[in-house]
């Protein structure tokens, strides 16, 4: 949820390496025995999750090894962009409104572009996908650090075109990323990798946030931009490293808009999914408070770009902790009802948050949030892995995505330009009311979702 527009804003690798893997996909013996590429995918015997005795499984294998360097360092980088970029530009103009714009602004292009993603995640190379991408993130954040340095322009402009660029990246990115995921970790250790990418995504959402506040405050946005360029640089050098995989293609290419349609037909014909996705979308479209933490930070808590770092962070410590906790006792025996709990708790530490002028006070909400958003993101997650078809996972995820960018940007804007019209506390506040008044109605109407429910051993829906 949107406790964390920054949790779900790369959430989008938060929201693809938290417990997607906790269910067990069908991958064929083919992909796991592939001499073509030297794969470390050698055949073995599919095992029960029971049957992993060592936590440290996963990482023996040089894949998995690297897709997590990639997942830390693309975390550690992105995440700290969004701290940056919110607060400089806060600081340009002293306007709520001109962080709303930055949220429309990567909204279009991401909203638009992830349908084909999914298309194109599901007909050609994903990691050749990915590895575009993490280039376009390498040279927009260049471009940034530039523009930072130049005195005798305003860069207001440039600053939201190269996060345009990121939103066109990102289209492609997310739905590739989540699907190549599949073809990295062989099943029998789906499990145990899941624990190391999700408590690797969370681990790097807390330090890149927190770390980049005392950067921007000692060193200048300038080389705060230089460092996340080297982030993107080495989830680019892990991502290349990793060999390439074989990927099964659909034999009958269909009509493009014929393909796109088939995955969004799947999604509103099975309700728990439509439901739980359109429950994020709205919860988090007026529930969230991420895009308002530089003006939090500035003028009401007067705490900088220090604070504004570690309040960026306490949502991603929250959600680090249930994570860990939830590789243990997953959430998803009723997970219809944790569900809709989450959501309500989430909206209840948001209007804590709102009108909180203490700084303790203030990150304890938030990291509360992030607790909520966490059991709510493993239990969705695990609900689109579970629930969709192999062949149909790319169209699925990019209809995922398009849910998240709609609720994580275009809330954003929609904080930013209700903060403008009423304030920036009634924003915050009215809209943990809202969230807290979709979750009854939910409730009520959404019979399917209320009762869904999974066996913890077989990850089979037993409701």
């Amino acid at each position: 949820m949107r406790s964390s527009r920054i949790v779900h804003q790369c959430l989008a690798i938060s929201r693809q390496a938290n417990f997607e893997n906790i269910i067990t996909q069908q991958i064929s013996s083919v992909l796991l025995f592939d001499r073509k590429y030297h794969s470390y995918y050698n055949y073995i015997p599919m095992k029960t999750p029971h049957a992993q005795k060592n936590f440290l499984d996963a990482l023996k294998l040089v894949d998995i090894r690297l897709f997590i360097g990639s997942v830390g360092f693309f975390t550690l980088a992105s995440r700290a962009l969004a701290v940056v970029i919110g607060f400089q530009i806060y600081k340009l103009t002293h306007n709520p409104l001109s962080l709303g714009w930055l949220g429309l602004v990567e909204a279009i292009p991401a909203i638009s572009i992830a349908p084909f993603g999914g298309y194109v995640a599901d007909h050609f190379d994903r990691r050749k996908i990915i590895v575009i991408t993490r280039a376009a993130s390498c040279v927009c954040t260049l471009i940034l650090a530039i523009l930072s340095l130049q005195k005798s322009i305003n860069p207001l402009f440039g600053l939201y075109a190269m996060i345009f660029i990121a939103g066109v990246a990102r289209g492609f990115a997310d739905p590739a990323n989540t699907a190549f995921e599949a073809l990295v970790v062989p099943k029998h250790l789906t499990v145990n990798a899941s624990s190391w990418i999700s408590s690797t995504w969370i681990s790097c959402a807390v330090i890149g946030p927190a770390a980049i506040g005392f950067i921007f405050d000692a060193w200048g946005a300038a080389n705060a931009y230089l460092l996340i360029t080297a982030g993107f640089l080495l989830s680019f050098i892990f991502t290349v490293t990793i060999p390439p995989k074989a990927q099964p293609l659909p034999q009958k290419k269909e009509p493009l808009f014929t393909s796109i349609a088939v995955g969004w037909n799947y999604v509103f014909k099975n309700q728990p999914l439509w439901t739980a996705m359109a429950l994020d979308l709205f919860a988090v479209f007026f529930g969230g408070a991420i895009i308002l933490l530089p003006i939090y930070a500035s003028d009401i808590l007067h705490v900088g770009a220090q604070g504004l770092g570690l309040l960026n962070a306490a949502p991603s410590l929250g959600a680090l902790i249930i994570t860990l906790i939830a590789t243990r006792h997953p959430p998803i025996t009723h997970a219809g009802k944790n569900l809709l709990l989450a959501i309500a708790g989430f909206g209840i530490s948001i209007i804590i948050f709102a009108f909180s002028k203490n700084f303790l006070l203030s990150i304890t909400a938030l990291f509360l949030s992030g607790v909520f958003d966490g059991i709510n993101m493993v239990i969705r997650r695990s609900m689109v892995r579970l629930l969709s078809p192999d062949h149909l996972r790319g169209r699925i995820a990019s209809a995922n995505w398009i849910f998240i960018c709609a609720s994580n940007e275009l809330g954003a804007f929609e904080s930013g330009l209700l903060a403008a019209w009423i304030g920036t506390i009634p924003c915050v506040a009215v809209g943990g009311f809202i969230t807290l008044l979709i979750v009854a109605t939910t409730a009520g109407f959404a019979q399917q979702l209320r009762g869904l429910s999974f066996n913890i051993h077989t990850m089979e829906r037993t409701a």
